[in-house]
């Protein structure tokens, strides 16, 4: 078939699926967006954001419309020539869930677990792709087990990662490195990535996460600055610092503008490398082969 039939079909399905997600993320309970355990009535309750039509929709369906567009553009001879559902429908199902995860963080910095368990149970159907369509990654001569432990492998090396991250932070810093929602996701997205899509993930979260971190750094030195002036200037310099670190103190740990969330990079890793396997795999084998190595 023709490639703008291919395209337009993405195009159209993207559409859909960011309008889908936008609605349902409006229906879904409270409680899937709020932190363990916090009800209406405790004090810092704070009622869960919401994605509106403009912009958070508008993203959405841009993002899943032009994950599916890649995914048409360096998937094609493999997944649809080939004609391999299952690689395609991992692809089709996870994009608007990755979507939503970065939507709940961002907005609520929360990663509901009914999110991770979709994402899971892609990850399932990818394995089971795996061993019933064959993988990019192993020839076909391997056994069925090793492309269902590649992925267990990364599933718990990624998982096992985020978690000691957060065990040492707390333990030693006495802060939360890193939240279970994101060891949860990690845990769901290694069943799709495999270890070598794992690489990719870590590498795409980390570059993008820094990207976003330099104007969140600027920002804060900049209030910082304002800060430190508006203390300089105040007649009772002591009674205005304790003014401000109450004023901190109100804002709802979802507001605090110095957080980042780190489930959205996450999420983009893992959907960069699933609408970019082929490409991935093709870099990957070039480099390897180059020193020795073969899959």
């Amino acid at each position: 078939m023709n490639d703008v039939f291919y395209y337009g079909i993405a195009i159209a399905a993207g559409v859909l699926a960011g309008a889908l997600i936008t609605y349902l993320f409006g229906k879904f309970p409270d409680e899937w967006l709020q932190d363990y355990g916090v009800t209406p009535q405790d004090p810092d309750y704070r009622p869960s954001k919401r994605m509106r039509p403009f912009p958070e929709g508008l993203i959405a369906c841009a993002f899943c419309a032009g994950c599916y567009c890649i995914t048409v553009f360096f998937c094609k001879a493999q997944y649809i020539t080939a004609f391999k559902p299952m690689h395609l429908a991992v692809i089709w199902l996870a994009i608007p869930v990755l979507m939503l995860v970065m939507m709940a963080d961002k907005l609520n910095r929360i990663i509901p677990d009914q999110f991770s368990l979709f994402i899971a149970g892609c990850g399932v159907l990818s394995v089971l792709a795996d061993v019933f369509e064959g993988s990019v990654w192993f020839s076909g001569d391997a056994k069925w087990w090793v492309p269902v432990l590649n992925k267990v492998i990364a599933s718990v090396v990624g998982g096992g990662v985020i978690w000691l991250i957060g065990f040492l932070s707390i333990t030693f810093l006495g802060k939360e490195g890193m939240g279970m929602g994101d060891m949860r996701l990690l845990f769901a997205t290694g069943l799709i990535t495999g270890c070598y899509g794992l690489l990719v993930l870590i590498y795409v979260s980390i570059f993008s996460a820094l990207l976003f971190a330099v104007p969140l750094l600027i920002r804060k030195m900049k209030r910082i600055s304002k800060e430190k002036k508006r203390i300089a200037e105040a007649e009772d310099p002591r009674a205005e610092k304790l003014k401000i670190q109450r004023e901190k103190a109100a804002i709802h740990f979802a507001e605090d503008p110095d957080y980042m969330a780190f489930g959205p990079f996450l999420a983009l890793g893992c959907a960069v490398f699933m609408i970019m396997e082929p490409f991935f795999f093709e870099k990957m084998y070039q480099t390897m082969t180059l020193f020795g190595v073969y899959f």
